[in-house]
């Protein structure tokens, strides 16, 4: 889906190679140019002369350029933006086409205009919260420098994927999770392919390739390919009823068989698997949890606030089977029961994997790109190709990989200063914070606890009251902190800890508020 409905005009092999052919598309005469296996659309009126006479124009290359020569007067007009090569103030319209199965398409509506201007061309590969996140602040910055396309993998607008679990507990409308819809790109004049993912990246012709055969030159390239869940390499882990948990059309499918379902497993005790349970639970459900390790969140909490936490989701139901590795989900026609390796048997109608997520970095491997466990990035998002930036869950940063909202907020914010040529910041990396999304159970983690075992720790329980705290600092700079039942500071310690001020004169407060 895009934002211009697509009329097919005819085959590639219509139109002579190097040589044009006219075609009418909701009342609008367009010349469509061919090069090779590409094809261009830009209106047929020559702006000088106003003769209908672009698609007998000769089509060549002017220091890189892809042009097509007017038949009239000469001038030449850049077949990608429409810009005419000898008068910037002069363009052609242009509009989105491709070729699909040998026949050449045009959508009815033109590209947003501005080639006049000279505007840059901007590709962003993947549409979620990241790549948009980026775009609203390039919009804020230079909005008027950039003609954008936009190619997204699912056949929507961009949506807030932190509401995924309320929205798989009943408590939120699909509705509440759409940050952007369809209207909003064609209210910023963003051409945008939903449902239409790029497949390839030429980065010497700078272009990129869709599914479908869309063909988009750039002048800026931004990957935003996000991650994939971690698919356990087990027996039986493509049979129907075992769940990912990544985007709205996991939970409809989910939802879908829980109405039917009694019992449920979910595969991974950290934030994701803990609310994907808590959820379930509270669609009626019988959960399980298995967990490889002792302990749930074991990457974010202590072994107390790790206990308080399994104790208030077994309060609501919810078992644990841990430390237990998945041997195999088995079933006939579909997923009945998962096999623990130590022989352990628990009956599932679905099967919820929640194991983490890799980054999705194959389209950046295939173009050439330098990759390591993500797409490598400086400290201004960029790439080692320097036409090519990066920010979410697909990057790497100083070895870092992120999979948490707030560090991909500050990489869009650094990109975009970048993108528009405005950029004197840095990404220098981020803290990771987290907070569990279940409704009456509060938790909140930051810094890596795992880094701790030689800083000073100072804590407070009242376990009548369900609340715990503890902080470690080196120095009277705070490195991390956990808690539990009482979140209210978690902004507060977020920011101490990111920023690393010294924290002497708030000793006594921190753990207990003003108050104490």
């Amino acid at each position: 889906m895009s934002t211009g409905r697509r009329h097919f005009v005819c085959t590639l092999e219509d139109i002579l190679d190097g040589g044009g052919a006219c075609a009418l598309v909701d009342g609008e005469q367009l010349a469509l140019m061919r090069v090779g296996d590409e094809v261009f659309a830009v209106e047929n009126r020559d702006p000088f002369s106003g003769a209908n006479v672009i698609a007998r124009g000769l089509v060549g290359d002017i220091s890189g350029q892809l042009v097509v020569a007017s038949p009239v007067y000469k001038q030449h007009f850049n077949l990608r933006t429409g810009r005419c090569l000898e008068d910037e103030a002069v363009s052609l319209r242009t509009w989105p086409c491709g070729v699909l199965d040998g026949r050449v398409w045009v959508e009815s509506q033109a590209q947003a205009a501005g080639g006049a201007r000279g505007r840059k061309r901007l590709v962003v590969v993947g549409n979620g919260m990241a790549a948009m996140r980026t775009v609203e602040e390039l919009l804020e910055l230079a909005g008027d420098e950039y003609q954008i396309t936009i190619f997204g993998a699912e056949p929507r607008g961009n949506y807030n994927r932190i509401l995924l679990s309320p929205l798989l507990a009943g408590e939120t409308a699909r509705e509440a999770l759409m940050l952007h819809p369809l209207e909003w790109y064609r209210e910023k004049g963003i051409t945008l392919h939903a449902g239409d993912p790029v497949v390839s990246i030429d980065r010497r012709s700078k272009r990129v390739i869709s599914a479908s055969g869309v063909v988009a030159g750039y002048d800026r390239l931004l990957l935003a390919t996000g991650s994939d869940p971690v698919r356990l390499k087990v027996a039986g882990h493509d049979l129907p009823g075992v769940f990912c948990f990544r985007s709205i059309d996991d939970v409809e499918a989910m939802l879908a068989q829980a109405g039917s379902a009694r019992q449920a497993v979910v595969v991974g005790g950290g934030l994701l698997g803990l609310e994907a349970a808590s959820g379930l639970a509270k669609q009626g459900l019988s959960v399980t949890v298995v967990h490889i390790r002792d302990r749930v969140m074991d990457k974010q909490l202590d072994e107390e606030a790790a206990g308080l936490l399994r104790r208030a989701m077994e309060a609501r139901g919810i078992r644990f089977c841990m430390p237990a590795r998945t041997a195999a989900f088995e079933g006939r026609a579909r997923v009945e029961q998962l096999r623990t390796e130590d022989g352990r048997v628990l009956p599932a109608d679905m099967v919820v994997v929640a194991a983490g997520i890799t980054p999705r970095t194959e389209l950046a491997r295939a173009c050439g790109l330098t990759c390591d466990r993500g797409i490598l990035v400086d400290d201004t998002l960029q790439t080692y190709d320097p036409s090519i930036y990066a920010v979410g869950e697909c990057v790497q940063h100083r070895g870092t990989t992120y999979g948490l909202v707030a560090p991909l907020w500050e990489q869009a914010r650094v990109c975009a200063a970048h993108l528009a040529e405005r950029g004197v910041t840095r990404f220098r990396g981020s803290k990771p914070a987290s907070q569990l999304k279940v409704s009456g159970i509060d938790v909140f983690s930051a810094g890596d606890i795992a880094q701790l075992r030689s800083a000073e720790s100072i804590r407070y329980a009242d376990h009548a009251a369900g609340v715990y705290k503890r902080l470690w600092l080196r120095e009277n700079r705070l490195l991390a902190a956990v808690l539990f039942g009482d979140t209210r500071a978690a902004p507060q310690l977020a920011e101490l800890i990111e920023t690393q001020r010294d924290v002497s004169a708030l000793r006594e407060t921190l753990l207990l508020g003003e108050s104490a």
